[in-house]
C-alpha cells in the first residue's frame, strides 16, 4: 500500500474511534482508542474464518507500516518534546536525585530481575531460551512509557509531587533503557566474548552523555534564535526544527535522541527560558501547537498498537508466557523501586503509597513493542513480541483503567 492510502485509513479510523469513545464509552482518550482498535481487530480476525478479504486488508495495512521505524525515528522525538515541554522544570529539579535513581538504577535492576524471573518461567514451561534473550526482554519491558504515562496521569489528579516523579522518571528511563537494550543487543549478535566492558561503557557514555550534551546545545541555539525575533509563526517552526533536526543529528552522531529531546523540551518549557525569549502570545501559540501534535500522534500511536494484533505471532505457549510475565514485571517493578524509595522517602517527604502508585501507574507502551519488533530474524523474535504485547496491553488497558479507583481507595485509607 502507498503512504497516502495508509495515512488516510489511519486518520479516518482514529477519528471514528475517537467519536465512538467520546459519544458512548467515555474512557480515557488513549485507552479508549486502543481498546476499540483491539476489539475491531479481533472482530476482523473472527470474520476472517468466513471471509478472509477484510482480514487480509488489515494485515496488509499493518505490515506496510514499520512500527519500529515510525515510532523510534518519527513520532518519539515529537512526543517526548511535547511531553517535556509541559513539565514543571523547577519541581523536576527538586526531585532530580530520586528521578535519576529511578531512571538508571531502577531500569538496570528491573532488567536483571525480569530476566532472571523470565528464565525461570521458561524453564518451568519447558521453553529453552538463552539467558541473553531474557535480558533483552527485561531491558525492553522495564521502561515505563512517557507517552502512556503522560496521556493518562495528567487527567487523574495525582498529587503533584508524585506526578512529577512518575512523569520525570518516564521521560528519562526510556532513553536509558534503549541504551541498555542496544548494549545487550550487541552482545546477543556478536557473542559475549566479542564485546568488551570498555566498548559497552563507551556506548553508554556516548549515548547518554552525548544525548544530554546535544540537548543542551540545541536548547542554547533555540534560546538565541527565539530570543532574537518576535514572530510566533517563525518561532513555532524553530521549535519544530529543533526537534526534527535535533533527533536526526542525534541518530547521525549515535547519541541518545530521546534524552536529547527531553532536555530540549525541558529547556524550552522552562519559565526562565520563556521570559528571555517569548512574548506571552508566542508562548500560548507554541503550547497550543505542541498540544495538538501530542494529541494527534498519541491517537494514531494507540490505534496502531491495537491494530498490530492482527499480525502478531500468538499461540497457546506465547499466551501462557504473557500471562505469567504480567505479574513478574509488576513484582520486579516493586523491587526495583524499593531501594530508591527507601533512600529518599524521609529527606524528600515522599507521599504515602508511593511505591504502589508508581508501580501501577508505571505503564508500558509503544516503546516496548517497538524495541521487540526491532529484534533480528535469527533471534526468538516471535516469542518476545507476543509476550511483550501481552504485558503492554494489560498495562495500558487494565492498569490504565484502574489507576483512578486505586488512587481514590488509597486516599480514603490514608
Amino acid at each position: 500500500m502507498d503512504l497516502p492510502h495508509i495515512v488516510t485509513v489511519l486518520i479516518v479510523l482514529t477519528a471514528v474511534f475517537a467519536y465512538i469513545n467520546a459519544r458512548f464509552l467515555k474512557l480515557p482518550f488513549t485507552i479508549g482508542l486502543m481498546l476499540i482498535s483491539i476489539v475491531l481487530s479481533m472482530l476482523v480476525m473472527a470474520l476472517g474464518a468466513y471471509d478472509p478479504a477484510l482480514l487480509r486488508y488489515e494485515q496488509q495495512l499493518v505490515q506496510s507500516i514499520d512500527f519500529h521505524e515510525l515510532l523510534m525515528d518519527g513520532m518519539l522525538s515529537l512526543l517526548l518534546f511535547a511531553g517535556a515541554l509541559h513539565v514543571d522544570f523547577g519541581k523536576l529539579r527538586a526531585y532530580a536525585a530520586p528521578i535519576l535513581a529511578f531512571a538508571t538504577l531502577g531500569v538496570i535492576t528491573s532488567t536483571v530481575l525480569v530476566a532472571c524471573g523470565f528464565w525461570l518461567i521458561l524453564q518451568w514451561v519447558g521453553v529453552p531460551l538463552d539467558f541473553i534473550y531474557c535480558l533483552l526482554f527485561g531491558a525492553l519491558i522495564s521502561p515505563t512509557d512517557p507517552i502512556a504515562a503522560l496521556g493518562i496521569l495528567k487527567k487523574l489528579g495525582v498529587p503533584k509531587k508524585l506526578e512529577i516523579k512518575i512523569v520525570g522518571e518516564s521521560l528519562f528511563n526510556d532513553g536509558i533503557a534503549v541504551v541498555v537494550f542496544l548494549s545487550l543487543y550487541q552482545i546477543a549478535q556478536l557473542g559475549l566474548g566479542q564485546v568488551s566492558f570498555e566498548s559497552v561503557s563507551l556506548l553508554l557514555l556516548e549515548e547518554v552523555g552525548g544525548g544530554i550534551l546535544l540537548g543542551l546545545a540545541l536548547g542554547s541555539v533555540g534560546y538565541y534564535m527565539l530570543g532574537s525575533i518576535d514572530d510566533y509563526e517563525a518561532e513555532i517552526l524553530i521549535t519544530l526544527a529543533l526537534v526534527v533536526g535535533g533527533y536526526g543529528l542525534a541518530s547521525l552522531l549515535h547519541f541518545s535522541g530521546p534524552l536529547a529531546m527531553v532536555v530540549v523540551g525541558l529547556m524550552v518549557g522552562n519559565e526562565h527560558f520563556r521570559r528571555g525569549t517569548m512574548t506571552e502570545e508566542t508562548s500560548l501559540y507554541i503550547d497550543r501547537f505542541w498540544e495538538i501534535i501530542d494529541v494527534l500522534l498519541n491517537a494514531l500511536l494507540f490505534v496502531l498498537i491495537g491494530l498490530e494484533i492482527v499480525v502478531l505471532p500468538f499461540n497457546q505457549t506465547f499466551l501462557l508466557l504473557g500471562l505469567l510475565a504480567i505479574p513478574l514485571v509488576l513484582l520486579c517493578r516493586v523491587l526495583s523501586l524499593a531501594l530508591p524509595v527507601a533512600v529518599f522517602r524521609r529527606p524528600l517527604e515522599f507521599e504515602p503509597h508511593t511505591t504502589t502508585i508508581m508501580t501501577w501507574g508505571g505503564l508500558r507502551g509503544g516503546i516496548s513493542i517497538a524495541l521487540a519488533l526491532s529484534l533480528a530474524a535469527d533471534m526468538p523474535r516471535d516469542l518476545l513480541i507476543g509476550v511483550t504485547y501481552a504485558v503492554v496491553a494489560f498495562s495500558i488497558i487494565v492498569q490504565g483503567l484502574t489507576i483512578e479507583p486505586l488512587l481514590r481507595r488509597l486516599r480514603r485509607d490514608s
